[in-house]
C-alpha cells in the first residue's frame, strides 16, 4: 500500500497518482483538507512501529503501508481552519494528527520520499552549500554580511552580484544594481546573503532514486521562476548532463538522506557547473509538463519498489 499525503488536487500529487494508476499500484490519499475526518494512533515498542490511520470511514493498518510520498502544507494554514480560534478543538485535533503523522514518517520502515529530518539542510542555505561542496560540486562565491562596505568590496571583486534568501523561504533572486545603493545601509539591521552572478543557463536536475532528469532553462531574467512577473520569458528543454556530474548529483542526494531532489545549478558555456541549492520537496510537475520527462513515472516506480 502506497500512501500519498497532502492536497489531492496539487499537481505533483495528482501526476503521481495518475502514474501509480498506470502501474496498477494500490494507494490511498491522506487529504489534509479532510483532516477533521481523519485520526491516527501510533505505537512504538519492542515489537516495532504499529498503529492505524483512519481516513474517513477506512482504517489503515500502518504496518501495511510500504511507501509514502508527503507534500504537506502547514496544517495551521489550512482553509478549513481559517476561522478557528487558536486552541479550538478543531485546531488541536489537526495539530495532534499532523504531529503523530510526522513522527510516524521518521520511524516507519516504509520508504518515505522524503522524511522530514533530512530536509532540514534546505532551511539554512549557507550550511547546505558546505554540504554540496563536499560532493565535489562548485558553489558560488558567497558573502553574508551586515556591513555595506563589504558588499561594495564584494561587488568590485566580482563585477555583478545577486542577493537572495538564506532560509528555506522562497525569495526572488535579484541582481544588485546602482538603484540598490541608496538602501544598502539597511543591511546593518540584518545580515544579507550576496553571491557572484554566475554566467550560463540554469539547469534543474531531478534525482529520483538513481534516475536523473535534467532540464535546461533559457531565460532573459535572473530568476526564471518569476519570468512572467518580471516581463521576461523562460523556455524549458530536456537536456543531458555528463555522467560525472549526474553521478555527483545522485551521490549528493543520497548523502543528504534524500531519495528525491531538485538540484538547481548553472552550467557555463565552457561546461563548468555551479550548484546553488538542493530542494528536498521539488515541484517536479512544472518541469515534466514542459519537457515530457517521465519524472512522476520514475517516482511511482521508486515508491512501489
Amino acid at each position: 500500500m502506497i500512501l500519498l499525503a497532502g492536497i489531492g488536487s496539487e499537481t505533483p500529487l495528482a501526476m503521481l497518482d495518475a502514474a501509480m494508476d498506470e502501474l496498477g499500484c494500490q494507494r490511498r490519499l491522506f487529504h489534509q483538507r479532510r483532516s477533521a475526518d481523519c485520526a491516527m494512533e501510533l505505537t512504538i515498542d519492542g515489537d516495532g512501529v504499529g498503529g492505524w490511520l483512519k481516513l474517513g470511514d477506512e482504517k489503515l493498518d500502518l504496518a501495511e503501508i510500504t511507501g509514502v510520498y508527503p507534500r504537506l502544507m502547514d496544517d495551521r494554514l489550512l482553509p478549513e481552519l481559517k476561522d478557528e480560534p487558536e486552541g479550538s478543538p478543531a485546531r488541536r485535533h489537526s495539530r495532534a494528527l499532523h504531529d503523530a503523522f510526522y513522527r510516524w514518517m521518521e520511524v516507519t520502515p516504509a520508504r518515505v520520499v522524503n522524511r522530514s529530518d533530512p530536509q532540514g539542510s534546505n532551511g539554512a542555505k549557507p550550511f547546505q552549500a558546505q554540504l554540496i561542496a563536499q560532493y565535489g560540486l562548485r558553489v558560488p562565491e558567497t558573502l553574508i554580511t551586515n556591513d555595506p562596505a563589504e558588499v561594495l568590496a564584494f561587488r568590485r571583486a566580482h563585477g555583478a552580484i545577486i542577493y537572495k534568501s538564506m532560509s528555506g523561504v522562497r525569495s526572488i533572486v535579484k541582481r544588485f544594481g546602482d538603484e540598490d545603493l541608496d538602501r544598502l545601509e539597511a543591511v546593518r539591521w540584518c545580515p544579507v546573503q550576496f553571491q557572484e552572478l554566475v554566467p550560463g543557463d540554469d539547469v534543474r536536475v531531478h534525482v529520483v532514486g538513481r534516475d536523473v532528469f535534467a532540464t535546461r532553462i533559457v531565460s532573459d531574467v535572473d530568476d526564471y521562476r518569476y519570468a512572467r512577473q518580471s516581463g521576461g520569458s523562460a523556455s524549458l528543454h530536456a537536456t543531458e548532463i555528463d555522467d560525472d556530474l549526474a553521478a555527483r548529483c545522485v551521490a549528493l542526494t543520497h548523502g543528504l538522506g534524500l531519495e528525491l531532489s531538485g538540484i538547481d545549478m548553472r552550467i557555463s558555456d565552457d561546461g563548468v557547473a555551479t550548484c546553488f541549492e538542493v530542494n528536498p520537496s521539488p515541484s517536479y510537475a512544472y518541469y515534466e509538463a514542459h519537457t515530457g520527462q517521465p519524472i512522476a513515472a520514475s517516482l511511482a516506480r521508486l515508491l512501489a519498489s
